[in-house]
Parts: C-alpha cells; structure tokens; sequence
C-alpha cells in the first residue's frame, strides 16, 4: 500500500445550491443547503483513501464544533489524523455557492486553517511517504514541506489552486516534481516549471507536459450536479494511479474520471473508488 502525505487546508463548507449566482445588487434563490468537511487537502487525502492508499493529512482545525464534525468525517473515511492539529479558534468556513449548471463561487471566513507554521511541521510523515502532496497553504509552510520532500528524496506534487495569482510559490513549484494548475493558472506561471506539469481543463479533458513530450485526454462528459472539489478528486486519480504504476496517458484517463465523478456528486469530497473510475472509463485505458 502506497503512502502518500498530504498538506494543506482542513475548511468546514456550508454548500448554499441557487438558481443562479447572483449579479452584483442581485438576489437568487437558495434552494437547498448543506454542510460538511472540506478543504483542498483533505478533499484529496478522502479520494487517496478511497483508492488504497494509506493517507496520513497534516494541517489544522479549530476547538469549535465544525473542527469535531470535520476530523469525524476524515476519520471515517480511513485518514490517519495523527498529525492534525486542533488549534484554539474557530475552524475555517467555506460558503460554496452553487448554480443549476454545477458552477462554484467560494465565499471564506478567518479560522486556524493556516496556523500550521514551518516550524510546527514534523519531518518524518514526509520522509516517510511514498509521495507528498500539498495544496495551497501559506508559502512558508508550503516552501518548508518541498525541503522536507527534497532532502528525503521524496517526490512531491504541488496544486496552489485559485492563490496562485496572489501568493509566491516559487519556492515549492521550483522543488516540485509534478505541479497541477488548470488553464488560467497555466497561463501565469513563469518558466522554468517543475518536470511534469498537468493542466485541467474542465470539460475539455487535461494535458500532461512533460521534457519527452506531451500527452492529451479529452476528458469525460457528465451531468453537471457540483464542481467542487472536482480538481481534488483529479489529483488524487492521477496520484493513485502514478503510484499504482500506470503510465502517464493512464493516470490521466484515471484523473478525468475522478474529476467526472466528482463535477457529478453533490459536495466537496468524492468517494472514489478503482471500480466507480472503471465504470466511467469503460474500455478507455490510456
């Protein structure tokens, strides 16, 4: 069983689903509502876990009710929180407005999901694992977690996600060995970039970049519910599926999957599973 660590945010998301997303002095209906955990790292740590690996998620929660009902639904999907700090202070809320297409405009509040400093971070699950993976996080953090990664000669994958615009990353996309951004993002990042670069590209499937060359999959067709955490649910295909020792063409064809799964799940965390991707990939291996 593959190791993997990941590290980053930890949120509670209330999920708020609207007729519409509404313009400036506008209003929408909210038609259905719900709450539960997410979170980029924890997103991909719950999908990791659901594809054998044995995930060990470092970062932090709040003392307050949501951080409970957050660290309750991470150790029932089979996360080892052993190194997830609950911090005084309230746990990040994430309120996700979501449209009848499935598209997401992300409202957040203050909480702890950042108190995890570079000198709070023990080394050894990230000498330890098979692969590291860390979202966005504060740069500090995240530039200390590629030092760890480097020095033990661990490969490590970076997703900075939507902060990527606003935050210097340079540190750790520099250290990384695979880095996932989507089109916008791919269109920022200043070269040189790491060894493997994938870039989501929604419904038009994803592309991996790598110095032998490049390979494209057009990506699947589902019925739009959510897209929240779609690109979590993508990393942790591609990353499970690397780690089984597919080849890049089919980690690839796996993570579009993972990503289909999720644009057709309600919520933030898609239970993900070798069967339910082989089901939407049907005879397409590569």
């Amino acid at each position: 069983m593959s190791r993997v660590c990941c590290v980053g945010h930890v949120n509670w998301d209330v999920t708020l689903r609207l007729d519409s997303l509404p313009d400036a002095d506008g209003e929408a209906v909210v038609r259905e509502r719900s709450q539960t955990g997410g979170g980029s790292a924890a997103n991909v740590a719950v999908g990791l876990t659901g594809l054998g690996c044995a995930v060990t998620l470092v970062g932090s929660v709040g003392d307050d009710d949501h951080g409970l009902l957050a660290r309750r639904d991470l150790d029932r999907a089979g996360v080892d929180l052993s190194r997830l700090r609950t911090i005084e202070g309230a746990t990040t809320t994430k309120y996700l407005l979501v449209d009848d297409s499935g598209e997401v405009s992300v409202l957040a509040t203050p909480g702890v999901n950042e108190a995890l400093g570079p000198d709070d971070l023990d080394p050894e699950p990230i000498r330890r694992a098979d692969h590291v993976h860390v979202t966005a996080h504060r740069p500090d953090t995240v530039a200390r977690v590629a030092r760890i990664a480097a020095d033990a000669d661990v490969p490590l994958s970076v997703d900075p996600g939507r902060r990527l615009g606003t935050r210097d990353y340079a540190d750790a996309i520099d250290a990384a060995d695979l880095l996932f951004v989507n089109d916008r993002e791919a269109d920022g990042l200043d070269a040189p970039t790491p060894p493997v670069v994938v870039t989501k590209r929604g419904t038009d499937g994803a592309v991996v970049e790598t110095p032998e060359g490049r390979c494209e999959h057009d990506g699947y067709q589902p019925t739009a519910v959510d897209t929240t955490g779609a690109g979590d649910a993508f990393a942790a295909g591609y990353i499970a599926s690397r780690l089984r020792g597919d080849d890049r063409a089919t980690a690839l064809a796996t993570a579009n999957a993972a990503g289909a799964l999720a644009t057709g799940s309600k919520g933030p965390k898609t239970e993900l599973g070798w069967e339910r991707l082989d089901a939407i990939r049907g005879g397409d291996r590569a």
